[in-house]
Parts: structure tokens; sequence; C-alpha cells
């Protein structure tokens, strides 16, 4: 009875490797040139697009059907592995169930026998069936691995611009200089450029050279002998051992993305409400931007940081906040670890996303190659290391943010996810967590729950909060799904976060439990910002909405025709929020959520501005400026 039962298993297994191998080898062939960044759908899209630019209502159409096909495309690739676990475990028992059947079977004799023996037959006949089965799923499996993107080598094929990018900016071309060598440290004593005085507020227009002028800027420039300056801050690091915890951070200081805690809410005085960049109206100073990059920019007392990258550099900015002027440059070079060849990205996400982080004596920055790098406050370099180059298909993303003297490093990819805690001063590991999230584009926050603050990352399919002293975790609640952009958002111990296709969730931060969710409108990139009464949620298809904070409740929307990438900050009792062709929007932070002002500002904005005192600083995809109410 035992042996029929084994038999019965053996064949009903066989059969469903082959039927189930078949399938596979066939998905190979159907969806090896599946991509939601195929060139010529994208193409034909983009030229639709642009042939009908003012027509709001196909543009949106377009913009769900890639959204839709994104989706579908990484289900199928969530499906696609449960296959492979499927396979690999009906071959198990397919491989268990045949020696079970054959367990009491005897060798064949040593005997010379007949050609048509029916031992000899029987032999033969389950060792081809183990063979044929065995040889299916092999070859399946390579089919499966050749037709998962993640493994692929593209570097064969041309970049890809994303469809959402292209209805944004529909012809932008981006024609970059061949880099050169950059100035690390300028000597503030050397002249600067003659400012232009006007009737109106002073504008300082200081068009700092790109990449391929430096060799010319180096005749009037004092240049320090880098590589013995970084060999004295890497071979002796910072003699005196940093304190337990840093002083308390200055309000008016806009230290990571989206603010000190990069939770949105800024403490700023006396912030700029209406500005005008081509008329030069309220414009303390504009700088061309050197090197791409879709980072935001950080302000310490009087110094701007930010980011920029192509395929040949990887360079840390920090500007003067009073005049826009280049205080010194930190180029990422040199580090074990480092690929030869940056990896592919696309261009709305590229090697310069993440926003960098700063505590008020170092300042760090981390690229799409996995190098993180880390100098004082004066541009010395203290150390560099490479943390692994990111298995991302768009691009690594996510900001960096700090915690006392620790640098707090979110790294979700397809092959490894984590959240790391590093010495700002020395770059030592204080501490490591895997996560089981898969790759991520959002940002760490630092939440305050009680006297206590949690560290609370978002992913797919989790928002979970650590304790950022040691790493542990604290709570963890899956209701996300797809692609997480956004980051979350807190107020009084409460937690928010949302993604599209999945919904905007409240968690209590004592205990993990939910509170409540909805789903009517959920953002895509841009990070939602909570006061006590109220969320706020900016979609990528036009749309601002507040939700009752208390219930969840959807309470007024507003629609316009612009997208929204960059996150919202609230300043002042009001709710700052870039569109991403250039226009301000400025709603109050109150129940009313009535609209105060719109105007715009003269260039294309995806990045998130910073805010302190007096100014607000601002990066456009061309320049980075400072607003002023004085």
């Amino acid at each position: 009875m035992k042996k029929v039962i084994f038999r019965n298993i053996t064949l009903v297994s066989a059969i469903f490797i082959v039927t189930f191998s078949i399938m596979l080898i066939t998905n190979y062939f159907q969806v090896r040139q599946s991509s939601p960044l195929q060139t010529e759908i994208i193409e034909s899209l983009k030229e639709l697009n642009i042939q009908n630019s003012g027509n709001t209502e196909l543009q949106a159409q377009i913009r769900q059907l890639d959204l839709m096909a994104r989706k579908a495309y990484f289900v199928s690739m969530d499906h696609l592995i449960t296959g492979v676990y499927i396979l690999i475990g009906m071959l198990l028992v397919f491989i268990v169930s045949i020696r079970l059947y054959f367990s009491n079977y005897k060798d064949i004799p040593e005997k010379e026998l007949d050609p048509i023996d029916e031992w000899v037959i029987k032999t033969q006949a389950r060792k081809y069936v183990g063979f044929t089965a065995t040889g299916m799923a092999a070859i399946a499996l390579l089919f499966v691995v050749l037709s998962t993107p993640f493994l692929k080598d593209n570097t064969d094929k041309p970049k890809e611009e994303p469809l959402q990018a292209s209805l944004v900016a529909q012809e932008t071309t981006t024609a970059e200089p061949q880099q050169e060598a950059v100035v690390e440290t300028i000597d503030q004593s050397e002249p600067e450029e003659e400012t232009i005085e006007t009737p109106e507020p002073a504008v300082v227009e200081t068009e700092e050279p790109t990449i391929s002028e430096k060799p010319e800027v180096k005749e009037d420039v004092k240049q320090e002998t880098v590589p013995e300056k970084v060999e004295e801050v890497v071979s002796e690091p910072a003699k005196e051992e940093p304190k337990a915890v840093v002083a308390p951070v200055n309000t008016s200081n806009f230290n990571a993305f989206r603010g000190n805690n990069s939770n949105g809410l800024s403490d700023a005085k006396n912030v700029p409400t209406k500005w005008d960049l081509v008329a030069g109206t309220n414009i303390a100073w504009k700088t061309a931007i050197p090197l791409k990059g879709h980072n935001s920019p950080v302000v310490n007392g009087d110094k701007v940081f930010f980011t920029g990258a192509d395929q040949d550099n990887r360079i840390l900015f920090c500007y003067s906040l009073n005049d826009g002027k280049s205080l010194w440059q930190l180029k990422a070079e040199n580090i074990p670890g480092s690929p030869a060849a940056a990896p592919k990205t696309t261009d709305d996400t590229g090697l310069a996303a993440p926003t960098v982080a700063t505590n008020g004596k170092q300042v760090c920055a981390i690229f799409g190659t996995g190098d993180l790098i880390c100098a004082d406050m004066n541009g010395n370099k203290l150390w560099a290391k490479n943390i692994g180059v990111p298995d991302n298909h768009y691009g690594y993303a996510s900001s960096l943010l700090t915690y006392n003297n620790l640098l707090i490093i979110q790294y979700d990819n397809s092959n490894e996810s984590k959240v790391i805690a590093l010495d700002m001063a020395r770059g030592d590991e204080k501490w490591s967590t895997a996560r089981q999230e898969k790759i991520t584009w959002s940002s760490p926050v630092l939440a305050k729950v009680g006297a206590k603050e949690q560290l609370v990352l978002m992913g797919n399919p989790a928002m979970a909060a650590y304790d950022p002293d040691n790493g542990k975790q604290l709570w963890r609640e899956e209701f996300l799904s797809g692609e997480v952009g956004a980051s979350a958002c807190s107020v009084n111990g409460i937690i928010y976060g949302a993604s599209e296709y999945a919904s905007l969730t409240a968690i209590n931060g004592a205990d993990g439990s939910v509170l409540w969710n909805a789903s009517d409108y959920l953002p895509e990139v841009a990070s939602p910002v909570a006061t006590a009464s109220n969320v706020y949620v900016a979609t990528s298809y036009g749309i601002v909405v507040s939700y009752d904070a208390k219930t969840g409740e959807l309470k007024k929307e507003q629609e316009f025709d612009g997208e929204f990438y960059s996150s919202p900050i609230i300043a002042e009792g009001k709710i700052f929020l870039f569109s991403t062709d250039g226009i301000m929007h400025i709603f109050s932070a109150d129940d009313e959520f009535n609209l105060l002002d719109s105007f715009e500002t003269g260039e294309k904005v995806f990045a998130t501005p910073a805010f302190i005192n007096d100014k607000i600083v601002v990066r456009t995809e061309e320049s980075i400026y400072c607003v002023t109410t004085k």
C-alpha cells in the first residue's frame, strides 16, 4: 500500500515539475522584454504627451497607466519568486518519494542479462524519469534567473527616462560637461566676484564655474595639499572621545531632509512668504548648480550643504548662507570597495538623490554607488567608506539622518536590507539591524514617543520602529506595498505613514497598534506632514488633501494642475509646498486648510526647501538660491 502511495506521489510531482517548468520557460520568453521602463513604450507615451501638452486629462490617464504597469510588473516579479520556491519544493517531494518507492529494491545482480530483461527496463526507466524531471527543473530555474531583472546585466541597454519624469519635464535636455579635477578647499581670503547692486533688494548672482572650468579656477585659488591632509586625519582619528550627547539642536538649523528630525516641521521664525526668482524680488543670492542631483539643501549655521554626481564625480558641496559663495568641495574618491563603474539609475533618481545630514560638528553624504563620506564643518575629510553597491533598479535614494553622535542609514535593497548606525566622528559601526523589507526609497525619521525617541522606517511591506541607541526593533506593522517612496511623519507620539497602492495609517508609537487607516488620496514621492489636528498629503497627480489626525476622515481636498514631488513643510502655522513646475503653494495649517497664496518662482523644483530664521534655501533643477525677508 505504501509503495502505491509513493508511486502516485512520484508520478504527480514529476508531472507537476515538467508542466511548471514549461510554464516558467514560456514566461521567460514572454517577460524578458517586459519592464515598467520599456524604452519604446516610454518614448511613444512621451511623444503623445508632448503633442497634447495642454491636455491634463490625457496626462492623468498616461500617468495612471504608467503606475498600473509598474505595479503589475512588480507583482509579476513576486509571483516569479514564489514559483521558484514551489518548483524547488516539488522537486524535493519528487526526490524523496522516488527514493522511498525504490528503497526496498536491490541492485541489479551481476550476471549476463537478457536485453529485454524487465528489471533493466525498469531501472533505466526510473533513471530517465529522474533525470528528465531534474533537468527540466534546472532549466526552468535557469530561465527564471534570466527573466529576473534584479540579476541581469543591463549595461548594454541605453539609459531610459521614466514616464513620470517625462510628464514633468517633457523635453528636458541635460548636456553634462566633461568633469575634471575638483578643488576641495577654497581659501576664503581670495577675492570673490563683484556683487552687482540694484535698487531692489540685492541679488548676488554668483554663477559658480562648472567642474570642467576648475583648472582655470586653480590659478586664482589657494589649494591645500589634499592627500597629506586626508592621510593625517585617517591615520590619526579624533583624539578626543565624542560625548554621549550633543548640545540641543539650534531650531533655526535645518540639519537633514525635511528638517532636524526629518519630520517636516520647522521652528524657523519670520519665514518669507513671497518672492520672484526671475525679477530678483526678495532673493538674497542665486548660484548655478555645478553637478546634477535631486537631493535637498541642508543648512547649519552659515553653511549650506548639498551634493551632486555624474558617472565620473560624486561631490559634497558647502556654500555660504550669507552670499552663496562656494566655501569648499569634497570629492568621494579612492574609497575601498567603491565600484569601478557607477550603477545604472533612472534620470529622476540619479547618483545623488539622498540628502546629506549634519550634527553641527560633522557633515556626511552618501551616493548611489554606496560611497559614504564625512567631513568636519571646514571641509576636512574625516573618513570615507563604501557600505555596498545598492542593488536597486531605480537607484538609491534614502536620505541620511543624525541622532546625537550617530549617523543613521536606511539601506533597503533587493539583496540585503538593514538599518545602520555609525559614529559620525570616526565612521565606526555602532549597531546594525537586519530588516525584512524590500527595496525602499523613503528615508528614516525620528518620532518623539513619550520621553523617548523612536527611529521610524517605511518599507514594503511594513513600517517599523527601532530604538536609535541600540537598533532594537520596537514594533512593526504591515500595511504597505509596491514602491515606497514617501517617509513617515509624527506628532504627539502618533506616527503616520502612507504610500500609493497602500493606505494612510496612523499608529500609536507606544505599542505599535493601528489607530485608523484611509485610502482616499495617497502620496507617491512627497512625504506627509502632520499637526495635532490634521495630516496633510500631497499626491503626484496634483491633489493636496487634509485628513483628521484623530479619525482619518478626509476633511478637505484641493486640486492643482502640477505634480508634487517636493515634500510639504510646516513653518509658522503655514504649509509650504512646491509643485514640480516651480509654483509655491502656501496653505493655512489648520482645520480650514485654506490656500493663502500660489505664485510662480521661475524654475522647476523637485527638492524640498530648507527653512531657517528669515530665510528659505531652495534647490531647483538649475540652481540653488536663498529667499530672505531682510
